[in-house]
């Protein structure tokens, strides 16, 4: 019999390490968009909304699968290693725990083209799954024969008794398929509805994005394949610990890497009469993934089969991407701001405090490298300054590198700006720890922290940008630096939920927001501006990317993922009812906030304060004691900005607190140190 070899990549049959000529991700690189089945769509890691213990890990393959996609329906490859990857120490070099599965394919009734008929099943998918607990070098099976649940192709296939499998319904077929492994992970492998949501028509035509009255779904109605684990956070945490023996809410040591692959053997042999092909050689990683948009958005085309093909261990020959990240220079009008409208409302900072220039190739907050400003913080070169202020002209490093390549520390200057006076540089309001310096594209998340509820009112898709809105506006979690738990603080880029606008808060990221939480204002901020809520920040945080939120719902319970469009409902596809869940909360400016300067003072200081609301306002002064020093009522004022000059040359040197009051509700506490 003649064959014929096809290389599916350039390798010595030798080689132990991925080529650079394969690549991954929802078509995001030349060569993978080419190969499907292996196309690592989307990587998820959040806690369980129902199991404080639990942790839910999800990779999807296969982008754009029409419903309707027959009749021979997209499936999980053969010859394909799907895996999902774990790091949890930094001690151990790569990965920690690895869970691989592979697939075979059947055809139980090869006389037909029907995809499905008299309750056989053509295409029928079994999978292996295995785990490696000790970085690759040797597996388990953990489940045998698991079956995927066939496509949702239309009522006749699915839930007749006659002619096709005679299911109750889709969902009853779908929850047939999910399989406790003998390790006690809940596992689910098949089609679902796939739930990323961005408007893609507009991002990629030079940035065209459209308002979300315009913005258009490119993915919605589309399914794609899952594989979903939830596995007790013991399970991944490096010692073995549960949620419960963590120290704090932001333990460092329960924080985990997550990153999924696909691999296929070097060679792949075609055959000229049709019978299946041989394939032979080292596995081939093909396509690989960990936050989402890195390969779609940051990596320029000519590196990104090379991206796909390296581990995320390997990525320190990426960073230059994220210390000056292209996407910026859209932001700056002194490079190609007005090349693209449609990021108009985003501007990074050129003047933060009238010192720092964020713009690419500026030099950031390189001033301060070895200063006494920067000593005992993450800017220090003694901790992590080596990376974060490499050098006079990669600005990004400060923010974009560490949320993209080793997870944010709960370490001086990476706090809010809540209880910092206006220095960037002192200690905040913790408010994310997820760092894991494995300088490497992963989806990091600190399992300690609570899920957010659901149906909380404080739910927001805006993640951890929310969470940085309530820590510096909300009085319930703004009158002090204690770490306390702030809704969405377990979403991304702390992990990624499912509900999460990962494009709306990766750009907004760009644009500079996160440095203006940990106190690197907008230009238009200064020393005399009565709140950091200044017209840039506002239109930064009233950014979005068109498309907000999925096509439809999500499932309260496991797999979470809501099953698949029906291919026999014709272009309208009526499927699970549109979400209406709630819309991300916006920053908006405060009903009253209030600063203090000279601070320290030694005789008298200035309270500044800015109302936006008609009331009754009460300034209470509180001693180092605890105890009342002073009461200032300014009776009944109407919204605009007062000053209140107050003397306390009389008190003794101590920390005092100024607390302002509209019609008995305490809105904003400031620290006044007396010299």
């Amino acid at each position: 019999m003649n064959r014929l070899l096809y290389l599916m990549a350039v390798v010595a049959i030798g080689c132990l390490r991925p080529s650079t000529t394969l690549a991954s991700s929802h078509r995001e690189a030349p060569l993978i968009s080419n190969d499907p089945l292996a196309d690592n769509t989307d990587v998820y890691a959040f806690k369980s909304p129902v199991n404080a213990e639990n942790i839910v890990l999800i990779a999807n393959y296969i982008p754009f699968e029409h419903p309707a996609g027959g009749p021979n329906w997209y499936t999980f490859g053969e010859n394909i290693r799907y895996e999902i990857h774990v790091d949890n120490n930094t001690a151990t070099k790569g990965d920690d725990i690895i869970y691989r599965f592979t697939f075979t394919t059947t055809n139980q009734d090869p006389t037909t083209f029907f995809n499905i008929r008299l309750g056989k099943q053509n295409q029928k998918t079994t999978y292996t799954c295995e785990r490696s607990t000790n970085g690759g070098n040797t597996f388990t099976a953990i489940i045998s024969n698991g079956v995927v649940p066939a496509n949702n192709i239309g009522p006749r296939s699915i839930e007749n008794k006659t002619v096709g499998l005679g299911a109750a319904s889709y969902d009853a077929l779908a929850q047939q398929a999910i399989t406790t492994a003998s390790t006690g992970e809940k596992i689910f492998c098949g089609p679902s509805d796939d739930p990323f949501f961005v408007d893609l028509g507009g991002a990629f035509d030079v940035g065209g994005f459209r308002s979300a009255a315009t913005a258009r779904d490119g993915l919605a109605k589309y399914n794609c394949h899952s594989i979903v684990i939830e596995v007790p956070t013991a399970t991944l945490q490096k010692s073995g610990k549960t949620v419960a023996q963590a120290a704090n809410i932001l333990d460092a040591d329960y924080v985990i890497g997550v990153w999924a692959s696909a691999s296929r053997p070097a060679i792949t042999t075609l055959s000229t009469d049709g019978t299946a092909s041989l394939v032979s050689g080292n596995w081939i990683q093909v396509s690989r993934l960990g936050m989402p948009l890195v390969n779609e958005a940051i990596i320029p085309i000519g590196m990104k089969d090379k991206w796909n093909a390296s581990y995320p261990y390997d990525d320190v020959q990426f960073a230059q991407y994220f210390s000056n990240p292209e996407l910026a220079l859209y932001m700056d009008d002194s490079q190609f701001g007005g090349a693209v409208p449609g990021l108009s409302a985003l501007r990074v900072q050129t003047n933060s405090l009238g010192s720092f220039d964020f713009r690419n190739t500026k030099s950031g907050l390189f001033s301060l490298k070895g200063t006494s400003g920067v000593t005992g913080t993450a800017l220090d070169d003694a901790v992590f300054g080596t990376i974060l202020l490499p050098n006079a002209t990669s600005p990004r490093a400060v923010d974009i590198l560490p949320i993209f390549y080793t997870g944010v520390p709960n370490l001086r200057p990476y706090q809010l700006a809540t209880g910092k006076n206006g220095n960037p540089l002192a200690a905040g309001k913790p408010f994310i720890n997820n760092f894991l310096p494995t300088l490497g594209d992963m989806l990091r998340l600190n399992m300690a922290v609570p899920a957010t509820p659901r149906n909380d009112p404080k739910f927001s898709s805006l993640g951890i940008v929310q969470a940085a809105v309530l820590g510096l506006t909300d009085p319930l979690y703004n009158g002090s630096t204690t770490l306390q738990m702030i809704p969405n603080m377990d979403g991304f880029p702390n992990g990624r939920r499912l509900e999460d606008d990962v494009t709306t808060i990766e750009l907004q990221a760009v644009g500079g927001v996160a440095l203006a939480a940990i106190g690197l204002f907008y230009d238009d901020y200064t020393s005399a501006s009565p709140s950091p809520v200044t017209p840039k920040l506002v239109s930064t945080l009233t950014f979005n990317g068109g498309v907000t939120k999925n096509d439809t719902t999500f499932k309260a319970n496991f797999p979470y993922l809501q099953s698949p469009w029906r291919g026999f409902n014709g272009p309208g596809y009526e499927g699970p009812s549109v979400i209406t869940a709630v819309e991300p909360t916006i920053l908006k400016a405060p009903e009253a906030v209030m600063v203090a300067g000279p601070n320290p003072f030694q005789s008298s200081v200035s309270l500044r304060y800015k109302l936006t609301i008609d009331g009754n306002v009460v300034i209470k002064l509180v001693g180092g004691n605890g105890r009342q020093i002073d009461l200032l009522d300014q009776g009944y004022q109407t919204a605009g900005s007062y000053t209140v000059h107050w003397n306390g040359s009389y008190l003794a040197p101590q920390l005092c607190l100024a607390t302002l009051s509209v019609n008995d509700k305490p809105y904003t506490t400031v620290k006044l140190l007396k010299h």
